[in-house]
């Protein structure tokens, strides 16, 4: 189940313990700081990369050209009741990622995964309220909001709010899907 899953502009690979240092240093970008907080050297994040239990799947976000750009997992995979938890979503590298839709299809290709592999019926995750970029992005891409946990997360010293939001199969097929379909065409158009 954790191959190599292509798609027209992007890859997901399975992330290994060697994509340590490239991924600690995106988790240290100013993008990442609404993000939960990681490991604080390389060496806990090459542990953490290791250690990573059966019930998630870590991806690293590949160009054509092999290019690394970002990461992307499946996490708390349940298949009794058919869900999981979206996750750890980061383009690290902007200028790689530019001129291609590299967030659309690396989120396509993990929902294929979910939806149509393991057949899971939910996809689910938290945002820290003050990560508008990500909280608009996942309702334009058709999630749902379903509630509130107030305070939840520290973050930048202050506590945040965490957004809970949920997709749904057949708002995925409905919605979702048709979405993503188009916004990779048009990219191929230009």
């Amino acid at each position: 189940m954790t191959d190599r899953r292509e798609g027209r502009y992007v890859a997901l690979r399975p992330l290994v313990p060697d994509d340590a240092a490239l991924t600690y240093a995106w988790r240290q970008s100013i993008r990442a700081r609404l993000l939960n907080q990681g490991a604080s050297t390389v060496a806990e994040q090459e542990r953490w990369i290791g250690s990573r239990p059966a019930n998630e799947m870590n991806f690293v976000i590949e160009r054509r050209d092999g290019r690394s750009i970002g990461m992307l997992s499946l996490a708390a995979i349940d298949r009794t009741n058919r869900h999981a938890e979206p996750g750890r979503f980061l383009i690290g590298d902007e200028e790689g990622a530019r001129g291609i839709p590299a967030a659309v299809e690396a989120m396509k290709l993990l929902y294929e995964l979910a939806f149509d592999e393991l057949r899971l019926v939910r996809l689910y995750g938290t945002i820290a309220a003050d990560n508008r970029r990500m909280v608009t992005w996942q309702r334009y891409l058709g999630m749902r909001e379903e509630g509130r946990m107030r305070r939840h997360y520290f973050i930048d010293g202050r506590f945040q709010d965490a957004l809970i939001f949920a997709l749904l199969e057949e708002e995925y097929r409905t919605e979702t899907l048709p979405r993503m379909k188009a916004l990779i065409g048009m990219a191929g158009a230009t």
